[in-house]
């Protein structure tokens, strides 16, 4: 296994093709771990875990908790309702409080863009020893959901061993609400990283144009793009189009929370022209999976019949990869940085 370089792990902009190898085969090695309590790993013995969740969560919060107790952590989970922000206090001195009592990781997730960033800015600058694995940030970032559908992908095409050679040169299609998607973003990085050519597919008012730029450049603050060889962004506004040649769809879940303006007004039209169905499936020239990060709105991203079509659909083991990829997160962050 590669050495382990992030102190944080913030986004996937920073990964480089050796990172997401590391991650893709120490999931692959933790999903042998059996599911029952007994097959519990002593990895992160005595280590503190602390899910600081300042946004509603199922799947991510649920996942990391149990990722983190198969690796004998102890965890600790913060809520909002009853807390000491009712009274003013800041998300920096609520991780700091949670630091103080002896927390190693803290899984921040937060409705504004760059929270996890700037808490593992303080962390680095005052020479704490604790970790920021961002849950999910405002429009930016959701490393662990990109990470476990790159491993889901992944292991579709190659069940025995997935490596991130079998995404090179695939066709991957993300299909919706790609402005208000922070999920859409970080799989974006991660398939391009890994050879991915990524089409974008939706409507111009929830699919930018500037969308087809987004991996020209490293973000803000990033020196450098650690990918040589990136695969390509396409947008392309047909969904029977974008179908044609893709070798796995991910569909979105239409935000209307994030949205600022009402940028879709009727969602049927939506589901006429960008739903996932049976029907539409039959414009691909093979049989193709399809991915959903959750949670669904059933009728109008997808149609009921693809969720629950297990010949086709890896919804449900998505949110069952998600499981051994944050395992291995918390693993490196834990045991593996700086060495």
């Amino acid at each position: 296994m590669k050495s382990w370089a992030h102190n944080h792990i913030i986004d996937l902009a920073s990964f480089s093709i050796d990172d997401y190898e590391t991650v893709l085969e120490l999931t692959n090695r933790f999903k042998q771990v059996p599911t029952s309590s007994s097959g519990k790993i002593p990895a992160l013995q005595g280590k503190l875990l602390t899910t600081l969740f300042f946004e509603p969560s199922t799947r991510t919060r649920s996942s990391f908790e149990l990722a983190a107790k198969r690796l004998s952590a102890d965890v600790q989970s913060f809520s909002p309702t009853n807390s000491s922000l009712s009274k003013g206090e800041t998300p920096l001195d609520t991780a700091l409080t949670y630091i103080s009592m002896g927390s190693n990781i803290l899984i921040v997730r937060h409705s504004s863009t760059n929270v996890p960033a700037e808490l593992a800015n303080y962390i680095d600058k005052n020479g704490l020893k604790a970790s920021i694995l961002n849950g999910g940030d405002g429009l930016h970032s959701h490393p662990s959901q990109g990470l476990l559908d790159l491993f889901t992908l992944a292991n579709f095409f190659n069940p025995m061993n997935p490596s991130t050679n079998d995404l090179k040169n695939k066709t991957i299609t993300i299909v919706g609400d790609i402005l208000h998607s922070r999920v859409a973003r970080s799989n974006i990085w991660a398939l391009t990283g890994c050879g991915a050519n990524v089409i974008l597919c939706g409507p111009l008012s929830i699919l930018p144009d500037e969308f087809s730029e987004f991996v020209n450049s490293p973000p803000p603050g990033q020196k450098y793009d650690p990918i040589k060889n990136r695969g390509k962004v396409t947008i392309i506004r047909s969904l029977k189009d974008a179908l044609e040649d893709t070798d796995a769809v991910m569909t979105l879940r239409i935000q209307k929370e994030r949205m600022k303006q009402n940028l879709l007004s009727d969602f049927d039209s939506y589901h006429k022209n960008y739903g996932i169905t049976h029907e539409k499936l039959k414009w691909c020239k093979k049989s193709i999976p399809i991915l959903h990060p959750g949670p669904v709105n059933r009728g109008i991203e997808i149609s009921s019949q693809i969720v629950e079509d297990q010949s086709i659909s890896l919804i449900d083991k998505q949110v069952i990869n998600g499981i051994p990829t944050r395992m291995a997160l918390l693993y490196l962050l834990a045991t593996m940085k700086n060495k």
